[in-house]
């Protein structure tokens, strides 16, 4: 099973993160790669809605309810923990050539940390803690760091900066 290249899209609530996402994947996919995305959420999220007929099979206990149609798939699955992102890379995208995981701060992927000049200054792999798996910032302001700054409204240098980690 092959494993797929993956970068974590990381920064305070508000930056931009899936902003960025949403201008990176059609880029990178323009150079031919299959993108998948995991985004970590900290609440409590529902995809299946009271009155639907997977929301109805997931009430009634299901343990696992998969709903599908010719071009999507959604699945319900309860756990009792958010399962280790390595587990969801393993068993959900070895079709894909790339990932970008937003969020997931705390684990060993490397990561682009987005940052704003309106939000505090201090970083979260550069000042809260110094993230060895930190490859770059994009920033909508200079900042002097031991990592490439990227510009944060060139979202098509920081999908060529993403390919790069690809070759």
């Amino acid at each position: 099973m092959k494993k797929p290249h993956t970068i974590a899209i990381v920064g305070n609530s508000g930056a931009g993160k899936t902003t960025l996402l949403e201008r990176l994947i059609p880029a990178l996919m323009r150079k031919g790669l299959r993108v998948g995305v995991v985004k970590h959420d900290a609440h409590r999220f529902d995809i299946d809605h009271p009155g639907k007929d997977s929301h109805r099979l997931t009430a009634a206990g299901a343990d696992t309810m998969v709903i599908t149609s010719a071009s999507k798939l959604a699945m319900v699955k309860r756990h009792a923990a958010s399962p280790p992102i390595e587990e969801l890379l393993e068993g959900y995208f070895s079709d894909m050539d790339l990932v970008l995981v937003e969020g997931f701060r705390g684990s060993s992927l490397p990561k682009i940390e987005v940052h704003r000049k309106e939000f505090r200054r201090t970083l979260i792999c550069r000042g809260e803690r110094n993230d060895p798996g930190l490859a770059a910032v994009a920033s909508d302001e200079p900042l002097d760091l031991d990592v490439p700054v990227l510009d944060l409204n060139d979202h098509e240098a920081i999908a060529k900066f993403i390919a790069s980690f690809l070759s």
